[in-house]
């Protein structure tokens, strides 16, 4: 399993790098369609790293009608926490070169923008192998309803993915191009 989500994620990464290539700064339209039908209800999205997609436009239009976090690491196999986030945060460096908030602020979100390497129509996410948003995705429902957003380019979608039963399902996926709702019915 291990060697079939290696070659899916260098499968991936390489569509997600010539997507981001031709992005225009404009990815988020859709997400922020999505998030507007959830004024107030406290949102974490994330700050992107590398060739992901760019979800702070919609972040930033939502942390105007309630409270927006993004992801902190605490160690490994450990879940994420999530720290307030304001579109002027002042940030520090956090692991893997994603910035978090200077000052850690905590909520829990209901809803969580997660980014990912690939996902399928069927709501199957692929991430970098962390376990990092199966882990806290499985805790937060465990507590209360939790929409699972992925956030991706078009690109990163496909037909199948290696996928473990601890693998957390997405609730909608978001692109740039639209908003796919997962037909479970074959997964």
């Amino acid at each position: 399993m291990a060697d079939q989500k290696a070659a899916a994620r260098k499968a991936a990464f390489d569509r997600r790098k010539l997507a981001h290539n031709v992005d225009r700064g404009n990815s988020s339209a859709y997400l922020s369609e999505v998030l507007a039908g959830y004024r107030g209800v406290p949102v974490s999205g994330f700050l992107p790293i590398r060739t992901e997609i760019d979800p702070r436009p919609a972040m930033a239009e939502a942390a105007a009608h309630g409270p927006v976090a993004v992801p902190v690491i605490l160690g490994p196999d450990r879940p994420l926490r999530f720290s307030r986030w304001e579109p002027d945060a002042l940030l520090r460096d956090g692991p893997f070169g994603a910035q978090v908030p200077a000052t850690d602020d905590f909520l829990v979100p209901e809803i969580v923008i997660v980014p990912l390497v690939a996902f399928t129509r069927s709501g199957g996410r692929l991430g970098y192998g962390g376990g990092f948003y199966d882990r806290t995705l499985e805790q937060l429902r465990g507590r209360r309803a939790t929409l699972a957003i992925g956030f991706a380019y078009a690109a990163q979608e496909a037909k199948a993915l290696p996928l473990e039963a601890t693998d957390q399902p997405l609730d909608l996926i978001v692109t740039e191009y639209g908003i796919i709702s997962p037909d479970r019915s074959g997964a």
